[in-house]
């Protein structure tokens, strides 16, 4: 992209991301577990193969839907056609993404980028509450401290106008702030 194209360029830090999201993983857990405790006077955790098997394919499950409500954000907020929409997973960086090749409004981006935290996180952690299971309580965890990236985008955003232009860029975990016309 070319730089007379843009008025700023947000990069996030992996490294300092994916810090970021270990301490909230652990301290998001903890704290979790502390309020189940506290709501429901204990837990039990089993440590079965079937319950360990049964948290990874539950994590992977809500990692997916969490660049899925990328997207669904992307559409319904942007109202960017799915066709213009790609997602997957970065090896290279160790990341799934989700990414449309259409600016979306600044506004319209910051509420693509939290609706994962919502729809992955925190409903899944008050459904665990709700339903007294800890292990969803602590996915919910788990996807909330995943979002840490989400966030780091999210709190440089609010630093722009609602009506300017924000581009994804398709490979990098990078935002683009587009000049208006």
């Amino acid at each position: 992209m070319d730089k007379e194209e843009y008025l700023s360029v947000i990069d996030i830090d992996l490294k300092k991301v994916a810090l970021s999201s270990l301490v909230m993983t652990a301290l998001l857990s903890i704290a979790g577990l502390f309020i189940y405790v506290e709501l429901y006077n204990g837990f039990s955790i089993t440590f079965t193969f079937i319950d360990i098997l049964l948290f990874i394919i539950g994590y992977i499950v809500l990692i997916i839907l969490h660049e899925i409500f990328h997207l669904i954000g992307f559409w319904f907020f942007g109202k960017v056609p799915w066709s213009s929409m790609d997602y997957g997973v970065n090896l290279k960086l160790g990341v799934a993404y989700a990414t449309t090749t259409i600016p979306l409004k600044n506004s319209a981006m910051k509420k693509a980028l939290l609706l994962p935290f919502w729809m992955t996180g925190l409903i899944p952690m008050l459904i665990g509450y709700s339903v007294q299971l800890p292990m969803l309580v602590i996915l919910g965890a788990w996807l909330i401290a995943g979002a840490a990236g989400d966030f780091a985008m999210y709190k440089e955003l609010r630093n722009f106008p609602s009506d300017v232009l924000i581009k994804d860029d398709p490979v990098k975990p990078r935002l683009y702030v587009l000049k208006k016309n």
